[in-house]
C-alpha cells in the first residue's frame, strides 16, 4: 500500500486545537482512503494480467473500506463546518477534501468493475488481448498516484500537470479501443473477450478523469481558483 507524508492542510494557524485536529484527522483519512483505492486498482489489474482471482476478489472486497472512508470523511467534514464555521483557506480545505473523497470512492468503484470483468475474462480462457490494455493502466495509475501526492504535499504545480497528462491518456484510450474493435471484427468468435477488454479500458480512462478532478481540488484549496472544465491555462491567465 502506498503511503504519503501528511502536511498541514491549513495555511493559517488557529488557536482552537480541536479545529486543527479536525483538519489533520480529515486529511489523514483522505490519505488512507487514497492508498486503499490505489491498492484496489493495482490488485484488480494485476489480477487481470496474471489471471489471479484472489487479487480480483481482494479489490472487490476492499471497495467497502473505501466506501466507509467516504462516509466518515463526509461526517467529519460536516462536523467541522457546523462547529467551527471555517472561512477562506480552511473552508476550501474542508469542502475540497470532501470532494476528493467522492472522487476516490468512484476510483475504487472502477477498480471493482475491472476486477469483476477480470473474473469473467478468466472463465473465457486465454486472452492475450489484455496485454494491449497495460499501457493504459500504467498512465492511469501514475495520474492517480500523482494526484494523491499533490494533495498530500500541497503541490499545486504537480496538480497542474495532470490535465495535459490526462489528454495523453484519452488519446491512448481511443487508440486502444480502435485496436480492440478492429481485432474483434477479425475474431468474432471471441466477441465477449474483446467487449470485456473495451470495458476495462473505459474504466481506466474514467480513473484518469477522477485523478484530474482531485488535482483541480488541490488547486482550489491552495490557490482559490476553480479550473474545472477550463484547464490550467485559466489559472495562468488570472495571474
Amino acid at each position: 500500500m502506498k503511503r504519503f507524508s501528511i502536511t498541514n492542510m491549513s495555511e493559517i494557524p488557529h488557536t482552537l486545537s480541536q479545529f486543527e485536529e479536525g483538519l489533520k484527522r480529515t486529511k489523514r483519512s483522505i490519505v488512507l482512503m487514497g492508498s486503499t483505492a490505489q491498492e484496489n486498482l493495482s490488485n484488480a489489474f494485476q489480477g487481470l494480467l496474471t489471471r489471479n482471482d484472489e487479487l480480483c476478489e481482494s479489490a472487490i472486497r476492499e471497495d467497502k473500506a473505501v466506501n466507509d472512508f467516504e462516509r466518515e470523511i463526509g461526517e467529519e467534514g460536516m462536523e467541522i463546518l457546523t462547529r467551527f464555521n471555517p472561512m477562506a483557506t480552511d473552508l476550501r480545505a474542508v469542502v475540497g477534501a470532501m470532494k476528493i473523497a467522492t472522487n476516490l470512492e468512484r476510483v475504487s468503484d472502477e477498480a471493482e468493475n475491472i476486477a469483476r470483468r477480470a473474473i469473467k475474462l478468466q472463465k473465457k480462457g486465454d486472452a492475450p488481448e489484455v496485454q494491449l490494455i497495460e499501457p493504459v493502466f500504467r498512465l492511469a495509475e501514475a495520474l492517480l498516484e500523482d494526484a494523491m501526492r499533490s494533495f498530500s504535499d500541497g503541490d499545486v504545480e504537480l496538480a497542474l500537470t495532470l490535465y495535459n497528462r490526462d489528454q495523453k491518456l484519452d488519446e491512448l484510450h481511443r487508440k486502444t479501443i480502435k485496436k480492440l474493435t478492429q481485432a474483434m471484427e477479425n475474431n468474432v468468435e471471441n466477441l465477449r473477450i474483446f467487449l470485456h477488454c473495451i470495458f476495462v479500458v473505459r474504466c481506466l480512462e474514467r480513473i484518469g478523469d477522477h485523478a484530474v478532478n482531485i488535482g483541480e481540488e488541490v488547486v482550489y484549496i491552495h490557490r482559490a481558483a476553480d479550473i474545472r472544465h477550463v484547464g490550467p491555462d485559466a489559472l495562468s491567465e488570472e495571474e
